[in-house]
């Protein structure tokens, strides 16, 4: 079991780096590695994902209603619009992930969770974005979505299991390069996240609700508020710095994150 301190570093870990293009598991395994900290437990990862979750839903609230609404008219007979198909291929996109999360979850989980993939994955993916980020448009360059670029954008966020490779960070990578610019990439990848995160989350629910696994009520709460809070403002303060800073302070973090770890992994 974590203590309290651990639980507030952990869900602040997860709420700054779930919506960033810096990979969440690239951080979370540098508290176990480099201080020895115990494994924080199946149910605070629920509560966590459950923060994140809120945190997308509350700032795109208007959206989503917004897109509801029309895919809601749209299904009882209503004429189809750019936000009825978005929810389509917002569901559509999300399938080749959830497929590799089902059919190569636990292989990635035994396998691929280890210092050298991750350092490797984070300094190629980070490097990545930095060439999408310099060959796509910055801005003014809006690109409607259709089903064909959806369906590529949720290939690439096939990848994101993999432990290092960031969801955010590959759905944004290939929304550049398809010639998105860095505003819309930046929204469906958030948008994209939402049935991910959600269905992540509920199987994980499922999983603990099998277990015996004592609940800490108490440090859950303090998980699910904090990461959400962090989450929230890690959002609003990256879309409004987007445009102005680009992605390239990003690259030059995840390499030096992937110094790091390839540090941690040869000590």
């Amino acid at each position: 079991m974590i203590e309290w301190y651990q639980a507030l570093l952990l869900a602040l870990l997860q709420g700054l780096t779930e919506f960033l293009p810096i990979s969440s598991s690239a951080h979370l395994v540098i508290p176990s590695l480099a201080l020895g900290w115990p494994d924080q437990g199946l149910a605070f990862d629920v509560a966590v994902h459950v923060g994140t979750l809120a945190a997308v839903l509350w700032y795109y609230r208007g959206d989503l209603l917004q897109m509801s609404s029309a895919w809601l008219s749209s299904l009882s007979g209503g004429a189809s619009s750019a936000d009825s198909r978005l929810v389509w291929y917002l569901g559509l996109a999300t399938i080749p992930a959830g497929l590799v999360g089902l059919l190569g979850g636990d292989y990635i989980e035994n396998n691929l969770r280890t210092l050298p993939v991750i350092a490797t994955t984070t300094l190629v993916f980070g490097l990545l974005l930095g060439v999408a980020d310099r060959r796509g448009p910055a801005s003014g360059g809006a690109k409607l979505i259709t089903l064909p670029l959806a369906l590529l954008i949720g290939l690439a966020q096939a990848l994101a299991p993999v432990p290092g490779v960031s969801r955010s960070g590959i759905t944004i990578t290939a929304a550049l390069l398809l010639g998105m610019d860095r505003q819309g990439a930046a929204r469906f990848s958030f948008l994209l996240s939402i049935p991910i995160i959600a269905s992540a989350g509920a199987l994980k629910l499922l999983d603990l609700i099998q277990s015996p696994q004592f609940v800490d009520w108490w440090l859950l709460g303090l998980g699910t508020l904090v990461s959400g809070i962090t989450a929230y403002l890690c959002i609003a303060l990256f879309l409004r710095l987007l445009d102005r800073v680009g992605l390239m302070p990003f690259v030059y973090y995840r390499i030096g994150l992937a110094a790091v770890l390839y540090l941690l992994w040869l000590v």
